[in-house]
């Protein structure tokens, strides 16, 4: 029996889409989860949050396990699964950050001045930690947490290219990155039918590990990571795919999927894709 075990830590903040078309309000915010795999002494964290508050809350988390933090994973290169590697390596000095060399040079190429500026600071003023940096590159696709294997899963493009997962034979656990969704709208502004349907396989890759449970980079705030959210990811991809083929504006590719999937939380992704699929 695997002497591993893992606990979620989820955090909800605003969407970084604004002003969408009123009537989802309620479901106007998005969720991040960070995943902490330990064994009796040390643990591997696996990304980080988006904005300083609550990347110093991860901080003190980590601390509050107990647990020696040896290896921050970054599963792909968007700023709220990253941004808050500054802070974590600082109050654990000993510990590396670590991605794939694709997501690295993604990473460096995000943390640049001019993109922070144009894209990231606009949408959170003021929330984003002021020093970032980027992991450093895994060599090969398995590291170790008191000798049991984690492995990288390589997936392609998700939400956006490059993207990897994690997975721990010894509990059957798969960390999906944001290959997976827990009732949460997808973020699709990334997508052509080429990623979509790299999307899919990537769902296939982690469907064939047969997990005993699958964490979603973005859900609820009480996630019950369960493997049934890769099928229902599946369907909303699929969806998402016919309602574009069969709609002709933004708005009407919004309503569509609205109609399908209403209680999903950040409508605004979903506004983000109709817009990026059918600019006007």
């Amino acid at each position: 029996m695997s002497k591993l075990e893992w606990k979620l830590l989820t955090k909800k903040r605003a969407s970084s889409t604004q002003g969408i078309p009123p009537g989802k309000e309620d479901l106007a915010w998005v969720t991040n989860t960070v995943t902490l795999i330990y064994g009796r002494r040390d643990a591997v964290l696996v990304d980080t949050f988006l904005s300083e508050q609550q990347s110093k809350e991860l901080v003190d988390w980590v601390v509050t396990s107990g647990k020696t933090l040896t290896t921050i994973f970054v599963t792909h290169a968007h700023g709220d699964h990253f941004f808050g590697l500054k802070l974590l390596l600082d109050k654990f000095p000993n510990a590396k950050a670590i991605a794939t060399a694709p997501v690295v040079v993604a990473i460096q190429a995000q943390i640049k001045p001019e993109f922070m500026k144009s894209f990231w600071e606009p949408r959170f003023p003021g929330q984003i930690p002021s020093q970032l940096v980027a992991p450093e590159v895994l060599e090969g696709d398995t590291f170790y947490l008191e000798g049991e294997a984690i492995k990288v899963v390589e997936l392609g493009h998700t939400d956006t290219s490059h993207s990897t997962g994690l997975y721990v034979p010894s509990i059957g656990l798969v960390i999906s990155g944001d290959a997976v969704y827990n009732n949460t709208h997808l973020y699709l502004s990334e997508c052509d039918d080429k990623a979509a349907n790299e999307w899919l396989r990537a769902l296939d890759t982690i469907e064939e590990l047969h997990p005993k449970a699958v964490v979603a980079g973005h859900g609820v705030l009480d996630p019950d990571s369960s493997p049934r959210h890769i099928e229902e990811t599946r369907g909303y991809l699929r969806d998402f795919i016919t309602s574009l083929a069969r709609t002709s504006t933004a708005k009407e590719l919004y309503e569509t999927m609205l109609s399908l999937h209403p209680n999903r939380v950040n409508p605004g992704s979903l506004w983000a894709a109709a817009q990026a699929s059918k600019p006007s």
